[in-house]
């Protein structure tokens, strides 16, 4: 090989090199994950159709449906209802992710838990009839007077029967870290540890108990393994330093999560179209965050 030749071919190589780098450095800030949203608040007055035009106006990739909101999603539906929901879904290109519960194990009352674990097992029968992923559930704290061991035990024990269920209908429980006590990350992966099924995790909720001296590292590692949904409120609190939405981004980047980060914001927007434009501000800002 001649020496022009020679030059010519490696700074072709570095070239190619140099352009691959770059291809896999801006492949891994891309996030895996979209943005998705939750009925709870900013949609609960919404019908359906409602909920489904505005994902498609603002490029919201994926719905949560909470319990109790004009949705009409519920586990009343007939079959026939389960089935024209279904298709509203499918044919807006909108993922329907799946039923967003109140359900919870938490209470000193056996004939409580046991009517909330019934009670999953039919919201996982609505979600397996719609197609959709999980569902949500909660614990909601520690019975006054009750011992927190025991009841983290209790309520592991409660999602590893719905996690049975969840798991022969080809779907997932999701735990919300959520309530008081429970939602302390080193609590929430106690009843993870008691729980012990694969079909169960945890919706990382954004709470701002998960920042210790500043950082959500500690606790993030503790649940990083359960992670199967996220929930996340008002981005602008990166910037004022209450939450940091940003690095949450980076580190489920390194897990490599790749589901949907749901917008649970506090406001409720009765008129559609300031909801509308609402969303289009957050998806501008969770563009910045997640892609930085």
């Amino acid at each position: 090989m001649n020496s022009l030749s020679r030059r010519t071919f490696l700074a072709g190589s570095a070239a190619v090199v140099a352009g691959s780098l770059s291809s896999k450095l801006l492949a891994a800030e891309a996030p895996k994950f979209k943005l998705g949203m939750i009925s709870y608040n900013v949609a609960n007055s919404w019908d359906l159709p409602t909920i489904l035009k505005v994902c498609k106006e603002v490029g919201i990739a994926a719905v949560e449906a909470r319990t109790t909101h004009k949705h009409g999603i519920e586990i009343a539906r007939t079959p026939a209802e389960r089935a024209d929901i279904k298709k509203q879904f499918a044919d807006s290109g909108v993922a329907f992710w799946g039923c967003g519960s109140a359900c919870e194990f938490h209470s000193a009352d056996p004939a409580v838990v046991a009517k909330n674990i019934e009670e999953t097992k039919q919201f996982v029968k609505l979600t397996a009839d719609l197609g959709g992923k999980g569902v949500k559930v909660r614990p909601n704290g520690v019975p006054k007077g009750g011992d927190p061991a025991r009841t983290f035990d209790q309520i592991g024990k409660a999602l590893r029967e719905c996690g049975k269920a969840a798991a022969d209908a080809g779907i997932e429980i999701c735990m919300e870290v959520h309530g008081a006590v429970t939602s302390v990350p080193k609590n929430s992966r106690t009843i993870m540890d008691a729980c012990g099924h694969p079909a169960v995790g945890v919706t990382w909720n954004s709470n701002p108990g998960d920042v210790e001296n500043g950082s959500i590292a500690e606790s993030f590692e503790l649940l990083k393994g359960f992670i199967k949904s996220v929930h996340i409120n008002d981005l602008t609190n990166d910037a004022a330093g209450k939450y940091p939405y940003r690095d949450l981004f980076k580190r489920l980047k390194g897990i490599g999560y790749d589901r949907y980060t749901m917008c649970e914001y506090a406001k409720a927007f009765p008129n559609p179209t300031e909801g509308t434009e609402f969303m289009k501000g957050y998806k501008k800002l969770w563009n910045e965050l997640a892609n930085g």
